[in-house]
């Protein structure tokens, strides 16, 4: 069994987006449900891909499907509470991108939660894998490299 990953400092990742927790997001313990980190991943990736240009999620020929996600958790985060999004990406495949994500409590230098996700990239019609388009491949690569 491997041991037990620490939690990233910000400099891990590339660009950051604010998300608001919402009332709702909690549970009865008092913080956070871990279900709401998954969304917050596919929420800060997907807006920051379709702000850029790389991704339209209503016309566009190709979409991306989750094939794998994974998280682990350090901290609490809980309502109310502004959360940090850090996005950057570990692997540019053919037609994959598999994105890490670093949720932080505003302000916070070490990650309350980090994962991934693995997007493969398909034709929206036919649901089969295909080459990841210039725009979202020259998006995914600017997220590549960690801030120094």
């Amino acid at each position: 069994m491997s041991s037990r990953p620490s939690p990233n400092p910000r400099s891990h990742y590339r660009v950051f987006r604010d998300i608001s927790t919402r009332w709702m997001d909690n549970d009865v313990y008092g913080h956070v449900n871990n279900v709401v980190y998954y969304s917050w991943f596919d929420t800060a990736v997907n807006a920051h891909l379709i702000e850029q240009g790389a991704l339209d999620i209503h016309q566009g020929a190709v979409v991306g499907f989750v094939v794998e996600t994974q998280c682990n958790y350090f901290e609490p985060l809980a309502f109310p509470q502004t959360v940090q999004a850090g996005i950057r990406v570990a692997h540019l495949g053919s037609s994959s991108i598999r994105y890490e994500v670093g949720l932080f409590a505003e302000g916070s230098g070490a990650a309350a939660a980090q994962g991934h996700f693995v997007h493969v990239y398909v034709d929206r019609a036919t649901q089969r894998p295909v080459p990841l388009p210039a725009a979202l491949r020259g998006v995914a690569d600017s997220l590549r490299t960690p801030r120094t």
